[in-house]
């Protein structure tokens, strides 16, 4: 395997009406709206994805369950502590640890880790709001994923 696909998807918009801890913060009515577009493009833009890796929180495992259920296929997809409130070389360590036999992955998560880690291994600035997606080709195999090895192929929001 020559090359890998990492996709970042940020957890589409969360609501902030209530008052209960960070984690546990649900989508907002826009969210829920937003998460099948990052879906849809997923499906159309991205030929088959080994492996979903989300963050516990609320808002981010709906983005994926909501996006991934307009995929013809969902991967397999594991909940990982290290994506919430995660800093970039934490994340980066999260890549790093992919499967070995997996040629593509996405990581949906939350900022300001998931614009670091875009800048950190493609070298340059990715603004990722919510709902948006960052498609990166990383040569070789997951554990050498370094600054600058990446290529930034796609970013921005999926239009609605």
């Amino acid at each position: 395997m020559t090359e890998r696909t990492l996709v970042l998807l940020r957890h589409a918009k969360s609501d902030w009406s209530g008052d209960q801890p960070d984690v546990d913060r649900p989508l907002a009515g826009r969210g829920r709206r937003q998460a099948p577009d990052a879906g849809r493009w997923l499906a159309a833009n991205v030929a088959s994805i080994g492996i979903a890796v989300v963050s516990p929180a609320a808002r981010a495992r709906s983005t994926w369950e909501i996006a991934s259920a307009e995929l013809d296929a969902p991967p397999p997809t594991q909940v990982d502590d290290r994506l919430y409130a995660a800093s970039v070389d934490e994340l980066l360590a999260v890549v790093r640890d992919l499967p070995a036999d997996v040629a593509s992955a996405v990581l949906v998560g939350h900022n300001p880790g998931f614009e670091e880690l875009a800048e950190l291994l493609t070298g340059e600035p990715t603004r990722l709001t919510t709902s948006t997606l960052a498609v990166l080709a990383v040569p070789g195999s997951w554990s050498d994923a370094a600054p600058r090895s990446c290529t930034l192929r796609a970013a921005g929001r999926p239009p609605g």
